[in-house]
């Protein structure tokens, strides 16, 4: 079973990303030092980093039911940020989300990771999770409406590049409602 590679909510369209947003997805977020920084990704310093993501976005929708969605507002298609899933097995994955600055403090995040847990849901995962860092309190609260609890506090645990320590981190990670849920009845 595939998930759905365009997506309708109230306000966003999430779609599949193609070679053709290389430009727009870099000059929105992924060159942006500012909406980078708490990113598990190294900000891109090119658009041929940009091009690499989109045919790696290509590769892990061959691969697996689904994988990165671009998030777009309905009506004039401005591109907003981007999120989806990324599967380690056929029922373990981990999602998250980046948005361009502009598109910070309107709900955003929250509508598209809403769709992003129901795709997963659909798809059967069983277990999906975030990573989040510490001292990012706009994407814990962001989880944390969408019904993800946390799960661990992990020390020296994950490498954010672009806050620029070169040491590996705390990170927090956050699970689904479903998947906690599904662990205490085991």
């Amino acid at each position: 079973m595939k998930g759905p590679e365009h997506i309708e909510t109230g306000r966003l369209v999430l779609r599949t990303p193609t070679a053709a947003d290389a430009e727009a997805v870099y000059t929105r977020y992924s060159g942006d030092t500012e909406v980078t920084k708490y990113i598990g990704w190294p900000r891109h310093q090119s658009i041929e980093q940009t091009k690499a993501f989109l045919a790696f976005s290509e590769a892990e929708w061959n691969r697996w039911p689904a994988g990165p969605y671009l998030i777009e507002r309905q009506g004039n298609r401005k591109l907003l940020g981007g999120t989806g899933l990324a599967f380690e097995t056929p029922t373990v994955a981990a999602t998250g989300y980046v948005l361009a600055r502009d598109a910070w403090g309107h709900g955003y995040a929250t509508e598209a990771l809403a769709a992003v847990v129901v795709v997963a849901r659909d798809l059967g995962v069983r277990r999906l999770y975030a990573l989040c860092h510490p001292n990012h309190p706009a994407s814990i609260h962001v989880l944390e409406k969408c019904g993800f609890v946390l799960e661990d506090r992990l020390a020296v645990f994950a490498d954010f590049p672009n806050l620029g320590s070169g040491q590996r981190e705390e990170c927090l990670r956050y699970v689904s409602w479903q998947t906690a849920a599904a662990r205490t009845k085991t």
